[in-house]
């Protein structure tokens, strides 16, 4: 009978979906503050695909809160468009537009906007949010506006591509190393139920191939600040990223980053976060 091997005491194999993403929604923010600052409109806002609707979750200039939290359905309104042809759509007079449905014109109007443009995230073909532009006055929103959106909604789909192949990857290697776990266990039960001699030897020298458990605590303990800047890795931040979030410089960062692997006995930040996770030390 085949016992998987024991985890380190206070290891929980985390969910990599919930651990190791940072919350798009800080993504989608910074990509509004880039939209009001490359085009200076009043009002810029996001939506995310969820179960196949575009639901309005990121503001920025709102005056009213009519439109957050809207289901857009594809093909509907200017952001259903987007959805359904995956290419940008705008309107200079939303009341009188005539290119989309008008299923929304409540909240839409109730927070005053006259002229929008939209762009599509999407990665791999499929549209994962929109971006929005919009001003409250008859206010030409041309090229130069939907340019910058579709720079921004380029870099948001880039990032959200980086952060899913992390995903994937790490979902990979926790598999694997489950399934050594497991063959470790199995050898073992099979080298107890051999008879001494060379056969159960060579089961022996196989085991000591797998890991078996946790790997050893670090040569010194990490300093809080090294365990918070392994923490903003874990989430995917970049150094730049991490250093915003804990008011550091991008140098000081590196050098907590290059402390901590030292001290876990790693070579890069990926083991770095893998090690500290299998530790304990991070959640």
């Amino acid at each position: 009978m085949t016992v998987p091997a024991t985890p380190a005491r206070g290891y929980h194999r985390p969910e990599v979906s919930v651990l190791l993403r940072p919350a798009d929604e800080d993504l989608y923010r910074r990509a509004l503050r880039g939209i009001r600052q490359g085009t200076g409109v009043p009002l810029a806002f996001a939506g995310r695909l969820r179960e196949n609707h575009l639901v309005l979750s990121d503001f920025l200039g709102a005056r009213t809160g009519g439109l957050r939290g809207l289901r857009v359905e594809p093909g509907k309104g200017v952001g259903g468009t987007v959805v359904d042809s995956r290419r940008p759509h705008g309107v200079s007079d939303y009341r009188a537009a005539r290119t989309i449905t008008h299923d929304y014109d409540d909240p839409v109007l109730g927070e005053g906007i006259h002229a929008t443009i939209a762009v599509p995230v999407a990665t791999r073909g499929r549209v994962r949010g929109v971006l929005y532009a919009a001003v409250r006055a008859e206010q030409p929103l041309g090229d130069r506006v939907t340019d910058v959106l579709v720079r921004i909604a380029d870099g948001v789909a880039r990032e959200l591509s980086i952060r899913d192949e992390v995903d994937h990857r790490l979902e990979l290697l926790g598999a694997t190393e489950d399934r050594l776990r497991e063959l470790r266990a199995e050898l073992a039960d099979i080298a107890a139920e051999t008879p001494p001699g060379p056969l159960r030897d060579r089961l022996l020298r196989a085991c000591g191939k797998y890991p078996a458990e946790a790997p050893a605590a670090p040569i010194a303990p990490l300093s809080p600040r090294e365990l918070d800047v392994l923490g903003q890795v874990a989430l995917g931040c970049t150094n730049a990223e991490t250093a915003e979030r804990l008011a550091l410089k991008p140098e000081t960062v590196k050098a907590y980053l290059r402390s901590g692997m030292r001290k876990l006995g790693v070579h890069d930040r990926h083991q770095a976060v893998t090690t500290a996770r299998r530790l304990g030390l991070l959640p």
